[in-house]
């Protein structure tokens, strides 16, 4: 007997669990508790959600340092759940591991679809799904092809490699610095005006209205997210 998927939710603000547990639970999810770091610590080694939803600012450890001990020996999806709205913020924890990041205050709408696409990309990263579609949009990963509505792309292996990359990830927010050094290496980790231009030109092959995309997604100051496949 499989046990209903566990989110686990890490704040220290009794309003946002006096909202968010209902709303989980109507979602039939199992709901798991922790005001603080270090509880969020004890319980997913010893719960093992299937998701965290982490505030950053906790009373005893910040957010990041939460993430940072996580990733030393677990993959949970891990979506940020915070106030602060600096874009430094927002990529120290996505480079840190996070997979997603939810501004406060956040309707219950866009949250639940955050926590699908984490939970559906973490099944897809244990199965790597070598295709991924989006729309009309066909990427063949091990093929190295892409097609639209039927039609082949032709791209540049860097081209390719970015979409790729995208794609894999699909759904979820990647920083620049995270495409950069996975696509590029790390002596280029900082080259964000080189990557915007082979992002443009990404564009110009595979989107219908490249002024106006619809498949990949610019997260302002922090990076890109291809349109998941919902």
């Amino acid at each position: 007997m499989t046990h209903p998927t566990r989110v686990l939710v890490v704040d220290d603000e009794p309003a946002i669990h006096r909202f968010l547990s209902p709303a989980l639970q109507a979602n039939d999810y199992e709901v798991l508790r922790a005001d603080m770091g270090s509880d969020a610590l004890q319980c997913i080694a010893s719960e093992s959600p299937d998701l965290v939803i982490l505030d950053l600012g906790l009373p005893d450890m910040d957010g990041k340092d939460v993430i940072t001990r996580v990733r030393e020996w677990s993959d949970v999806p891990i979506i940020v759940l915070s106030a602060r709205d600096r874009e430094a913020e927002k990529v120290a924890a996505l480079d840190l591991g996070a997979d997603d990041f939810v501004n406060k205050p956040f309707g219950v709408g866009e949250l639940m679809a955050r926590l699908r696409t984490a939970l559906r990309h973490r099944m897809q990263r244990q199965g790597e799904t070598p295709v991924v579609s989006v729309g009309g949009l066909e990427i063949n990963i091990p093929r190295r092809q892409v097609t639209w509505q039927g039609s082949e792309v032709s791209l540049s292996p860097k081209e390719f490699d970015l979409l790729a990359f995208l794609a894999r990830h699909a759904g979820k927010v990647v920083t620049h610095r995270q495409v950069l050094t996975a696509v590029w290496g790390p002596a280029h980790e900082h080259d964000t005006q080189y990557l915007r231009v082979y992002v443009g030109q990404l564009r110009q092959k595979i989107e219908p209205n490249p002024s106006d995309p619809r498949f990949i997604l610019t997260e302002t100051g922090i990076g890109y997210r291809l349109l998941d496949v919902d």
